[in-house]
């Protein structure tokens, strides 16, 4: 396993580092994970060198990181790095344009799942804790950085990151500005490349760590997803590859399997093409099973994608809107 510098925090963190939304379950989560495999999942992925874990509350209403207490408890001798979520208080993913941040991420709720978190979690410090919703017209509001500096300064928690919202990378550069985040969390793989453009350059010049997530593209560059894939209703990914995704996604998915080098699988690819940029902290793919880490982690030993690949890669960027769907 390789490791990079988590921005100005000065942690150094796993290349790959873990998602844990799929193991959460529960309403609207991933269906499909056994919290047997999961715990077998993450302690396999300690063993391998894994130290930074990707959380937060909704994901299973707490389940995931009471999980992840568990692992913590079982290697109590390691520095393992978690970073969590508070949910927005009117459940809208992603926050509402016109949204208030008081009616989002009033000062009191902030306060109350921070407590939950650290309660699931069965720690005194959150490493990280992230706005898992975010609008830039929040940048200035006095409410919550006053409350992230009284949590920083109780040692309650040690950094402050933003989850930017789906296809949305600049949608965050002025609250970047305040000097308050420590990192941000964007979707960033083959498809979406827009966080290149304008995100990936502030954040290394103002040394701010960056954490890549979705990097298959919810599943699409798993190879996987076919035009009549369908999943139970209440599995989230229902809800995500719906039949206007699917005509426009599998498509392209058929294209870059053309490109595909001998002896490397689309997934390996997919993984490959964010860890050949070093802005990236760590990226923090989805995994549920045994066979998910061993898989994932053994591409941080590999050799990187030579030039020309990449290139041939990058020519398959696809930059899209936001839509109901994409959430």
């Amino acid at each position: 396993m390789r490791y990079r510098r988590f921005g100005r925090l000065g942690w150094m963190v796993s290349e790959v580092g873990y998602g844990t939304w799929g193991l959460g379950g529960g309403l609207h989560g991933w269906q499909g994970s056994s919290d047997e495999e999961a715990l077998a999942s993450l302690d396999l992925a300690v063993q391998l060198g894994l130290n930074f874990f990707d959380t937060a509350w909704i994901y299973g209403r707490g389940h995931s990181e009471q999980l992840l207490s568990r692992l913590l408890n079982l290697h109590k001798n390691k520095r393992l790095y978690v970073g969590t979520k508070p949910p927005p208080k009117d459940l809208n993913w992603p926050a509402l344009k016109h949204a208030r941040i008081n009616d989002v991420y009033p000062a009191d709720h902030i306060e109350e799942y921070l407590e939950k978190s650290l309660k699931n979690l069965g720690i005194e410090s959150i490493d990280l804790f992230q706005f898992h919703v975010w609008q830039d017209h929040w940048a200035c509001e006095p409410q919550w950085q006053r409350k992230i500096m009284s949590l920083k300064e109780q040692n309650l928690i040690k950094g402050i990151g933003i989850s930017v919202n789906t296809w949305e990378p600049g949608n965050v550069i002025e609250t970047l500005k305040t000097g308050l985040i420590d990192s941000v969390q964007t979707v960033y793989n083959i498809f979406e490349q827009r966080p290149e453009d304008e995100l990936f350059p502030f954040c290394v010049q103002n040394d701010i760590a960056i954490i890549a997530r979705v990097p298959f593209d919810e599943g699409s560059l798993t190879g996987n997803i076919t035009l009549n894939t369908t999943f139970p209703q209440d599995d989230w990914r229902a809800s995500y590859f719906v039949k206007d995704n699917l005509k426009d996604c599998v498509p392209r998915v058929e294209a870059l399997k053309k490109v595909i080098p001998q002896e490397t699988t689309l997934p390996e690819m997919a993984l490959s093409f964010i860890l050949a940029n070093e802005s990236i902290s760590t990226v923090i793919p989805g995994m549920r099973t045994v066979g998910h880490v061993q898989s994932n982690l053994s591409l941080s030993d590999m050799a990187r994608l030579d030039p020309s690949t990449y290139q041939t890669i990058k020519a398959h960027r696809w930059d899209r809107e936001p839509t109901s769907w994409s959430q």
